[in-house]
């Protein structure tokens, strides 16, 4: 057993791990933060996205000692208080779910884009989130709701404008 402390949503733990246990079995199996699913296991699907000290990664990818003395945000820690981001609120409103599994892994995803380039272009949202997949929608309303949510803030959680292409004008 190997001993880690990492803050994840905000809160610190302490716990003795295996050195083989997985990030995202230890998010949901011993913290019981279920949001990130288990998608595939093998880093294809994205749907256990979460950050690791501010960088999207795929869960299933990273071992729990590796998230040692490190900060953790899921898809439960987008809105601690109750209150959605521009983010969720568009994937909501432009209806870029359906079964909703892929959702937290392109929410994630989509969170280090707009941070990164709080901007993007269609072409842009479509390339940062190829390695997430979502077998129900054919991603024209998810990014939608990238470019709806960029429109509405400037990376860093502010109001902002953005010039360019508008979500409603994304087509296929």
């Amino acid at each position: 057993m190997t001993h880690i402390s990492v803050t994840v949503d905000g809160t610190t733990y302490e716990d003795e791990v295996e050195p083989r246990l997985l990030l995202v079995h230890y998010l949901r199996d011993r913290l019981g933060l279920t949001g990130t699913p288990i998608g595939c296991d093998t880093s294809n699907c994205g749907a256990c996205t979460v950050e690791l000290d501010g960088a999207s990664v795929k869960s299933c990818t990273v071992l729990a000692v590796q998230a040692d003395g490190s900060e953790v945000t899921t898809v439960q820690g987008l809105a601690p208080d109750g209150e959605w981001t521009p983010l969720q609120r568009a994937f909501h409103e432009r209806h870029a779910l359906q079964c909703g599994y892929c959702t937290p892994g392109m929410l994630m995803a989509a969170r280090d884009l707009l941070r990164e380039n709080p901007h993007p272009s269609p072409e842009e949202v479509r390339r940062a989130l190829e390695g997430n997949l979502c077998r129900c929608t054919g991603y024209q309303n998810i990014v939608r709701a990238v470019l709806s949510a960029a429109e509405e803030t400037d990376g860093s959680g502010a109001a902002g404008e953005r010039h360019g292409t508008s979500a409603q004008e994304v087509t296929a």
